[in-house]
């Protein structure tokens, strides 16, 4: 057999709590009071108890007096005769006492109906209460799922947001390579403009220095031949005019030079490293326009 899942006390002690909070005890208000158990057995438990707890009182029968007894053997052969009358009587009180018995089946049948009654309440109560959970539970359960959906919708989001960002820096870092690429291209174009200005500066020199060699040879022999003096002359006149176009080129140099300046400068906005070769192209250009400055005064010089 089955053991009981609670013990008597526990529901004793259930129905007595149900009793102070001015509820009926009925066999579900003691399941719903202990958490579970059959409510016919809970019922059981707690009318047994009830009926213990009750006391049936007897009111002690007195012993009748000498005298009452005496008077009684005295009168005892007048009752033989009232036997009939009180069979009678005893005949009607049994009827009255049978519907008494039946008026106390009926209110028993009452009281039971209203147990019932009042069990079946507590057994919607019951179910509205769980009815109740259920409807809360399903409550919490959509609101999760809105919740879910939301945070699933969160993420898609920052997925598509995270590829966006990772496009973008792709295309940032292609534009940076791009530009170092372009700078380090501008840079060489730089340098080799350069390498360019310097050999048309030495070959200005060059030039230049065969020409004041000419023009001293001429003057040592200015004095010994005329022709000679002459013919130096119309070679001073071609070396004028090669110096002429050396001095134009120096300006196609110079104005060259000021290009190279603005490359450098913007070559130095765009990278760290061209910055530098800009600053030693700079001091390669002033080196440069100063011995340019020094032809030109060499030539003034010679013309006057």
């Amino acid at each position: 057999m089955r053991p009981a899942e609670f013990t008597q006390d526990q529901i004793i002690e259930a129905g007595q709590a149900l009793i102070a909070a001015g509820r009926n005890v009925t066999g579900f208000a003691l399941r719903q009071r202990v958490g579970g158990g059959n409510p016919n057995r809970l019922k059981q438990v707690w009318d047994e108890h009830q009926a213990s707890q009750s006391v049936v009182t007897t009111e002690p029968v007195a012993e009748l007096p000498v005298e009452v007894a005496e008077q009684l053997q005295v009168v005892t052969a007048a009752l033989t005769e009232r036997l009939a009358a009180l069979a009678v009587d005893l005949n009607d009180k049994a009827v009255k006492a049978s519907e008494r018995r039946v008026a106390e089946v009926v209110r028993a049948a009452g009281e039971q109906r209203e147990q019932a009654e009042r069990e079946l309440a507590d057994a919607s109560q019951t179910v509205d209460d769980l009815e109740l959970q259920l409807d809360q539970g399903n409550e919490r359960i959509a609101q999760l799922e809105q919740r879910l959906a939301a945070a699933q919708a969160s993420a898609q989001a920052q997925a598509v947001e995270l590829a966006q960002v990772r496009e973008r820096l792709a295309a940032v870092e292609q534009s940076a390579k791009q530009a170092s690429d372009q700078a380090a291209q501008r840079e060489a174009d730089l340098q080799s403009q350069l390498e360019e200005t310097r050999r048309a500066e030495q070959a200005a020199r060059e030039r230049e220095a065969q020409a004041a060699g000419a023009l001293a040879a001429a003057e040592k022999r200015h004095l010994e031949d005329a022709e000679v003096i002459e013919r130096l002359r119309i070679e001073l006149r071609t070396t004028g005019d090669a110096l002429a176009k050396s001095e134009a080129h120096a300006e196609v140099c110079t104005a060259q030079l000021n290009q190279v300046q603005q490359d450098l400068q913007q070559a130095r906005a765009e990278t760290r490293a061209a910055e530098k070769s800009a600053a030693e192209a700079a001091g390669r250009e002033q080196a440069a326009q100063a011995q340019i400055q020094s032809l030109r005064s060499g030539k003034d010089t010679r013309k006057s």
